[in-house]
Order: structure tokens, then sequence, then C-alpha cells
């Protein structure tokens, strides 16, 4: 996916998936800078690895440098208690596994009511609501794509706050497009998928 702030092409989020039997694992890095007047303000550079047995999260992990602070998340399933343990640089407890990894990969982010930050570990609640479908133009060919808003449902400062417009291709599960206002107008658009 490339990232856009403003209609600029600022940086990237790109995923990479392996299948060995009924594993599958999910890399993913992301790297970009905002700078205004020839200064840098805000960058990111993160790296994430996600494993899956049978399509369920089996562990989570990610490093991330924003601007100069380190974030990272630790996250694995424990079969006992039938539940994720997380320790990340915002939370450090218990997840029911209704969550999901907040990454733009994945559309059963739209099926549920919490998620786990990738960057940090903190659970945040959300709703998710149906807008409408549109229609765009990718690679020369049209798209009918479903939209959806996810809020948050919790008082949180407005940096915290979940709201973003997602677009979804119904037929693959695939997410086309992110879109928010903070500090900007922020896109996350899809550039190719194999």
């Amino acid at each position: 996916m490339d990232i856009l702030r403003n209609d600029e092409i600022i940086g990237y989020s790109n995923y990479f998936f392996t299948h060995s039997g009924d594993t599958t694992i999910v890399e993913n890095y992301t790297k970009f800078a905002v700078e205004m007047f020839g200064i840098k303000v805000f960058k990111i550079d993160s790296k994430s690895k996600e494993i899956y047995k049978k399509n369920k999260l089996l562990s989570f992990k990610s490093s991330t440098l924003q601007n100069d602070k380190k974030k990272f998340v630790e996250l694995f399933y424990d079969e006992n208690k039938n539940k994720f343990i997380i320790n990340g640089s915002s939370y450090i407890g218990e997840a029911n596994l209704e969550n999901i990894i907040g990454n733009w990969w994945n559309s059963k982010i739209l099926e549920t009511n919490t998620q786990i930050s990738p960057l940090s570990g903190s659970i945040k609640k959300q709703e998710v609501k149906y807008i409408n479908k549109n229609e765009i133009e990718f690679k020369g060919k049209k798209i009918r794509l479903s939209q959806f808003k996810v809020k948050s449902t919790e008082d949180l400062p407005d940096d915290k706050k979940l709201d973003f417009d997602i677009w979804l291709n119904a037929n693959n599960n695939i997410i086309f497009k992110v879109k928010y206002n903070r500090l900007g107008n922020w896109e996350y658009r899809l550039k190719n998928y194999e």
C-alpha cells in the first residue's frame, strides 16, 4: 500500500504472506516521514510478524520507531487460558480472542468490536458502520467496493481515537483504501496484490 498525506505519497505499508500447510505468516514493513518546511516532523519505521494456524492467530510481534520513541508488541495465544497474552509498550495483560490486530490487510477488523494496536498493544473499542458502495478504477478495471466507517466507542484523546473510512472488495475481502484525518488528510491506498 502507498501511504499518502494531503495527496502526496510519503511512504509505504507492505504485507508479505507465506503459506506452509495450515500455517500462514504475515510480515509487514511500514515506513513514512512527514516533512514541513524541509524538517521531518513525524516519522514511522515499523516491522511486524503475525503467525496463524488454521486461520487462528498464534502470535504477533512488532517493533516500531515513532519519531525517536520505541514502541513494541509481543502477543501470543495461551491455549490453557484461551486468551491472548500481550506485552506491549502501552498495554500488558490479557485479551479475549475477539480482538483483531489493527492491520490494514485483515478485513476481520470490520467484524469486531475491539482491535489491538499493532504498534503498542493497546486495546481499543470500536463500532463499524456500513456506509455505501462506491466504484473505483484499479489498474484499468472498474471495481465495486463497500465503504465502512470505524470509530472509537470510548472517550480517548483525539490522537488515540479511531476514525477511519475503509473501502473493502467484498468479493475477495481485500481492503483497497483507508482514509482518516489527523494533522492532514491521510490515505493508505492499495498499490498491488497477488
